[in-house]
């Protein structure tokens, strides 16, 4: 999906600059985010389960039958032959699926060795059946947080069927920073609902990962990859979220990850107090003015001025190195006073009253004033670009 255009800053004559979801607040988690006309994430699905823009080459139909014959354990003979004859077609054809039927080969194998166990002993027939129970419950990529890896097809739309995992130091299109297993157990619940519940629950999980969201270049979104309806009917139920870049061609060098296994605890405090700020601005109503919505606005500055009475709280709580003192605690002060204009907004008689106090609180958790704190920390500093609704204190 393409990231909508900067919201337009026209308003209605003599009011002030909407607040969020269109102003950018100083403390998205993420860093640059596609938005929806209300401020929601637009998810970008890299999935396995979707219809590619770019038409790729067909999967070879024998590859497919193949892997199934090979999965049952049905006529392992016959899928062991299939496989074998898809292997020459796709290299003849260009055709995909060359993973399948390479997979049914090697399951028709060893149904075919089994076979010739149980008709000798008698006694393989509760082995095989657990084998291809599993089988049937491992059809997902496999793919663990932190591995960076390539695909076959070297675009992160369309389906694909399998990857090359390669070091994060080389050059890679995704890296995984999350997984996860989806619930349902009945029937393919569609399309829709599983891009729905896969980019909710991807936006979600990234912060664990990537804790600093000046950290991730401006390019990099999340992408995941889902069950396609073939796989869902072996027992694929997992979502694989990943990071990429927004330019399907180009390709991404290093690890993003920033977490408690990379950073130190006084960056993590800080880091863990930000996003305290970042989950309450990301609540904001989706009524772009405030005029549409003062009910719903005024809840909303309560959450903010709650979130940053426990943000400066948790800055206060810990015990910084003594370089980091100074600003840090300077920071608390600015947030103290920032939760009282946004307490005030939040029982502003009407609309230009909460204009007024948002404006003056708004200022105070401007990013510029975390520079320094960020600075003496080792994290970064340089803010996301001014045009996204998420920037982080």
């Amino acid at each position: 999906m393409s990231i909508p255009p900067p919201p337009s800053s026209q308003q209605p004559d003599g009011s002030y600059p909407p607040p969020s979801p269109y102003a950018p607040y100083p403390q998205g988690p993420y860093g640059p985010q596609p938005q929806g006309p209300y401020g929601g994430p637009q998810y970008q699905p890299w999935t396995q389960g979707y219809s590619p823009y770019n038409r790729p080459a067909a999967v070879n139909g024998l590859a497919i039958a193949a892997l199934v014959l090979g999965i049952l354990c049905f006529l392992p003979g016959v899928g062991l032959v299939l496989g074998l004859v898809a292997l020459a077609q796709i290299r003849k054809r260009g055709e995909r699926g060359k993973g399948m039927a390479i997979a049914g080969c090697m399951l028709s194998g060893i149904g075919l060795a089994l076979w010739a166990v149980a008709l000798v002993t008698g006694g393989a027939s509760e082995f095989w059946k657990g084998f291809t129970e599993g089988a049937r419950n491992g059809a997902s990529i496999s793919l663990k947080k932190g591995e960076c890896f390539n695909t076959p097809e070297g675009s992160p739309e369309g389906v694909t069927y399998d990857v090359d995992k390669v070091s994060c130091d080389r050059e890679h299109e995704g890296e995984v920073f999350a997984s996860f297993q989806l619930k349902n157990g009945g029937s393919y619940p569609g399309h829709s609902s599983i891009t729905d519940r896969a980019g909710e629950r991807c936006y979600g999980l990234q912060d664990s990962y990537a804790m600093d969201g000046w950290a991730l270049p401006g390019d990099v979104d999340v992408y995941y990859l889902s069950p396609t309806r073939d796989s869902w009917a072996l027992g694929d139920r997992q979502v694989t979220c990943v990071f990429r870049d927004t330019d399907e061609s180009a390709r991404l060098t290093g690890s993003l990850r920033n977490d408690e296994t990379v950073l130190d605890a006084d960056q993590v405090a800080y880091l863990k107090a930000a996003h305290v700020l970042n989950a309450a601005m990301d609540t904001a109503p989706d009524a772009e003015y405030v005029e549409d919505d003062l009910p719903g606005h005024k809840a909303w500055a309560r959450r903010v001025a709650a979130a940053l009475e426990q943000q400066a709280g948790m800055l206060r709580g810990h015990d910084w190195p003594a370089d980091a003192e100074k600003p840090v605690t300077g920071l608390a002060g600015d947030l103290d006073k920032a939760r009282a204009e946004w307490a005030k907004a939040a029982k502003a008689a009407d609309a230009d009253g909460f204009y007024a106090h948002y404006d003056k609180g708004f200022k105070l958790i401007d990013p510029d004033r975390t520079v320094t704190a960020r600075k003496v920390l080792g994290l970064a500093t340089t803010p996301p670009s001014t045009d996204d609704t998420g920037l982080e204190v």
